[in-house]
């Protein structure tokens, strides 16, 4: 069995977190529903880690409707005491509403540009952006672009979009490769 060279925070003992690293992390996304999966568990994640979001992610699927913004932007009180108490998904309050005010602002997105892809990726912006780090050391947790994007999503309503949170989505869904140059991804995601 060939073994690859991965970044160094993938523990490769860790399947959840090498599936993850080797076939999600870095790949440009054009799915809106999957962009607004990963503002809602980078929200999630705050001040948390993000294994424990992987953990709970199908949990998350399930509870929040395939992450359909209609149906979750039409979310009552009835539904955030639902959510409050299922174990599957984190329980914190400020987290489930920023998720359907999200939807919202979603969706007003959607409006006026088309898509949430297109807002995102508009040729205004030059992505992805393909950084050359060697170690994970260097890899920062912000850039000039997370501030602009997330000044940006809060001044159309967005919450729990701070320039670190949106920096990790950044990285999620291909806005920025940062495999480190001896990554077999890195070299995957640059051709």
């Amino acid at each position: 069995m060939e073994m690859k060279n991965r970044c160094a925070w993938v523990n490769v003992s860790d399947p959840l977190m090498t599936s993850y690293h080797d076939l999600e992390w870095g790949k440009p996304v054009h799915d809106d529903s999957v962009l607004l999966e990963f503002i809602i568990l980078e929200g999630a994640q705050a001040g948390l880690n993000w294994r424990t979001v992987l953990l709970k992610r199908e949990n998350y699927r399930a509870a929040f409707d395939s992450f359909d913004p209609v149906k979750i932007a039409d979310y009552d009180v009835t539904k955030i005491k639902e959510l409050m108490t299922n174990p599957g998904i984190i329980r914190n309050e400020l987290k489930i509403r920023s998720a359907i005010n999200n939807a919202m602002a979603f969706l007003k997105v959607q409006r006026e540009f088309g898509s949430f892809d297109s807002f995102l990726w508009n040729t205004d912006r030059r992505f992805p952006i393909v950084n050359g780090w060697k170690e994970s050391s260097d890899i920062p947790s912000r850039s000039v672009e997370s501030d602009k994007i997330s000044r940006d999503l809060e001044s159309r309503g967005f919450t729990f979009v701070g320039t670190k949170i949106v920096y990790s989505f950044m990285q999620a869904v291909g806005l920025v490769n940062d495999h480190t140059i001896d990554c077999f991804r890195y070299s995957e995601l640059t051709r």
